[in-house]
């Protein structure tokens, strides 16, 4: 008889394009997430959590491609008893979800609504280096309201929020533009309807950050060689095709004010460009009266972020220090934060045109440019350990556990092996632990403890000379009554 094959263990691998999390990040990300929605609540949104999953339907035209409705995003069929069922995928954002929510609640809702929403995202993307197929969004939107104040304020808390996280005034800077001056460029540029051509001229326009004026006039025209040495084809624009395109991409000046102008003298008479310049104006000058100067948000032409997703003002957050890549080299650590006004999002569900703005924060990108400028730490301290001298006194050391933590003090019994003291306070500062508190026999005999400061013994055992530590022992007796107030204490040392 043939002996049965043995079923293969499965391989113990993070799914290709995903990763795990652990204590550390996790619990900044928690904090980080409590602080933003700390601003957003502040400025009167509410807390939506809508479902993971929605119908492809649902998700609708911003799949990459709705005839395979798998492309793009993490998708399956249900079917019922008669063989059909409607396509589910996981979301890919937290926009999609919202212009859901709004049509089917809107009776409920107030108007405007104001929503804020945090969570999980997944797409269906090539992986690669810090890419990857789930990551975490940050979203605060206004549906309902076509005034420019909710744009302007969506910037004002964007700024706000930056810097309530840890990233300074003059680390970073909100930059504002509009779909319709873009437009109105178009418009003047002759394009008309000519829908593959305009697509060519956003995508070269894209481009602008990477090659420079004279490389897009180049791609907007004859076409140019790139680093590589290979010809990229141009568009096939004229000079004076191209030139709209160039005055719009250049327009910025020392002020908002010279920006405005010259703005206006590149759309022409466009009134699509007009009524965007228009609003550019207006949330300058509402940004102006709530204090928010060029330091922190400025009108910047050159911000074109998905602009066949937006109908109006478009908005990017970017960090403006500087940081080493893989090859040492310095560059701009980038943007952190886009959105804008997307007014047809809704209409989709109720066939009439709901106005709608909001913003999204990368929150693993934010978090990275924080551990960049030292805002927050790799390793956050652990919890207080309480060891184990003598297992059978186990409740002596659950009671001096609950004694910490009822004071607010996070900490932990040792619950491995206790036969090697060695071991435990090797698993201490694998937890990063500050403080090791000790009883053995003779302590509770004398109704006393011992309490080690791990981070300054830490700091001790690195020191090239021990002079300078005669003066700072790492390690306490104190009476058994004082055990709280003493760990306290240290901790408080170590800030």
């Amino acid at each position: 008889m043939a002996k049965p094959k043995k079923t293969p263990r499965p391989k113990a691998e993070t799914p290709k394009g995903f990763r795990d999390y652990f204590g550390a990040e996790v619990t900044q990300r928690t904090e980080m997430l409590r602080a933003i929605a700390g601003v957003y609540h502040h400025y009167g949104f509410e807390a939506l959590e809508s479902s993971a999953v929605e119908t492809v339907e649902a998700l609708g035209k911003f799949l990459p491609d709705v005839d395979r409705p798998n492309e793009g995003v993490f998708a399956w069929q249900e079917f019922d008893e008669n063989d059909k069922g409607d396509w589910m995928a996981l979301r890919y954002d937290l926009t999609a979800p919202l212009a859901r929510v709004y049509a089917q609640h809107r009776n409920d809702l107030p108007t405007p609504y104001r929503r804020f929403a945090m969570g999980p995202v997944w797409r269906n993307e090539k992986p690669g280096p810090g890419r990857y197929r789930q990551f975490y969004q940050c979203d605060a939107d206004t549906v309902g309201t076509a005034s420019m104040a909710a744009d302007a304020e969506i910037c004002a808390m964007l700024s706000d929020t930056l810097e309530t996280v840890g990233i300074p005034r003059g680390d970073y800077l909100v930059r504002v533009n509009n779909r319709k001056v873009l437009n109105g460029v178009l418009e003047v540029m002759g394009l008309g309807d000519d829908q593959a051509a305009r697509d060519n001229v956003l995508r070269t326009i894209d481009k602008f950050d990477k090659v420079g004026e004279q490389g897009v006039r180049e791609l907007l025209t004859k076409g140019r060689l790139d680093a590589s040495g290979a010809y990229i084809d141009g568009v096939g624009l004229s000079e004076d095709q191209a030139a709209p395109v160039l005055a719009f991409l250049t327009s910025k000046a020392a002020d908002a004010a010279g920006t405005i102008a010259n703005l206006r003298a590149a759309i022409g008479t466009s009134e699509m460009g007009a009524k965007g310049v228009a609003e550019l104006e207006q949330i300058g000058e509402l940004l102006a009266a709530g204090g928010y100067g060029s330091d922190r948000i400025e009108i910047d032409p050159s911000v074109v972020r998905g602009l066949g997703y937006y109908t109006g003002p478009v908005f990017e957050a970017e960090l403006t220090f500087e940081i080493l890549d893989d090859k040492g080299r310095k560059r701009q650590f980038g943007s952190v934060s886009g959105g804008g006004r997307y007014d047809d999002l809704v209409k989709r569900f109720t066939g009439q045109e709901v106005p709608a703005t909001g913003v999204s924060i990368g929150v693993d990108r934010l978090l990275a440019a924080l551990r960049e400028k030292g805002r927050i730490s790799a390793q956050p301290k652990g919890p207080v350990v309480v060891t184990v001298m003598d297992r059978d006194r186990m409740a002596d050391y659950q009671a001096m556990v609950s004694e910490l933590r009822n004071a607010g003090i996070r900490a932990e019994v040792y619950l491995g092996n206790p036969k090697n003291f060695g071991n435990q306070l090797k698993y201490a500062d694998k937890r990063n632990s500050p403080v090791a508190v000790i009883e053995g026999g003779d302590e509770k005999a004398n109704g006393i403890v011992q309490i080690k400061d791990l981070i300054l013994g830490a700091q001790i055992a690195q020191s090239a000379t021990l002079e300078e530590w005669k003066e700072r022992p790492s390690q306490f007796e104190v009476p058994r009554d004082q055990l709280v107030a003493k760990v306290r204490e240290i901790l408080d040392g170590q800030g």
